[in-house]
């Protein structure tokens, strides 16, 4: 079985898989910077996603697109609180916060988030050792992403000179995530491993990685899943030549549908509905 412990309760990714819809409660973000920073439309939208289908909602206050500038950790928590709390009193659905500051998430776990999603790994400055005693303290779900550099330099030239290239990177990188934090106190069984699509490294990076993911998921033992966040990313662009952000959706799709025939589990995209339906129809024809 493959069980996702979080703050509240588990989610059973034995024979189903998840879609997180992403909420930014920010001005810059690259898809959608802006468009439900504030109140009800943020809301709305939220309630939205979950009628779509999305059984996560992940909201987060500071952009992490290429050359993102930094945001302060009070400028975060006012983005990011509100809307948890008022999604938490209008809906039961899971709800992740996306930081790597662990001032940051501790509000939002105190507001009524169940899952950390950090893109640090819990490596950052803010992150580290004190996120991990947040999330462990409050027994929240994690989300431990791999990434190379820092989003205002990690498409700087990204490489992966080690034997086995990206793919012994990344694996290393969750081998040693799983250590670590499971000594630190956080609960094996709540955490979760996201590749980093996106986060530094190139094209050819990506597509290894997605060549890779069901190795890559048999791998993280003891059974723990692995979370895809591909939506309207750049290496879709250029592989299809659609330049808009907002026009990537069915490519998104597309690979959410190839991702779930790989045994990938929780999917993190923009449009719900679309992933939704192609994570139901690859879960149909899988044998």
């Amino acid at each position: 079985m493959m069980i996702w412990k979080t703050r509240r309760r588990s989610l059973n990714l034995t024979d189903h898989g998840v879609v997180m819809g992403i909420l930014n409660a920010t001005p810059d973000s690259f898809s959608d910077g802006g468009k439900y920073d504030a109140g009800i439309p943020a809301i709305e939208h939220a309630l939205q996603m979950v009628a779509d289908g999305a059984g996560i909602i992940d909201i987060g206050g500071e952009s992490t697109r290429p050359g993102a500038p930094a945001v302060s950790a009070e400028e975060e928590v006012a983005r990011v609180v509100p809307l948890i709390s008022a999604l938490r009193e209008r809906s039961d659905v899971f709800i992740s916060i996306d930081t790597s500051k662990a001032s940051v998430a501790r509000a939002a776990l105190e507001a009524g988030a169940d899952i950390v999603n950090d893109v640090t790994g819990l490596t950052g400055p803010d992150s580290g050792r004190a996120m991990a005693e947040v999330c462990a303290r409050y027994g929240a779900g994690v989300v431990v992403m791999h990434m190379q550099g820092t989003p205002k330099t990690m498409q700087s030239e990204p490489n992966y000179r080690m034997s086995g290239g990206v793919i012994a990177a990344v694996q290393a990188f969750f081998e040693e995530r799983l250590a670590t934090l499971s000594a630190q106190g956080i609960d094996p069984d709540c955490l979760c491993f996201d590749p980093g699509i996106g986060f530094g490294k190139t094209l050819v990076h990506n597509l290894a990685l997605i060549r890779h993911l069901g190795a890559m998921q048999e791998l993280i033992q003891p059974n723990r899943p692995m979370l895809l966040g591909v939506s309207r990313k750049s290496f879709l662009g250029s592989l299809t030549g659609e330049a808009d952000p907002a026009k990537r959706d069915v490519s998104t799709a597309v690979v959410t549908a190839l991702a779930c025939r790989e045994g990938i589990r929780l999917h993190r995209v923009h449009d719900v509905s679309a992933n939704v339906q192609a994570m139901r129809l690859a879960e149909s024809i899988d044998p």
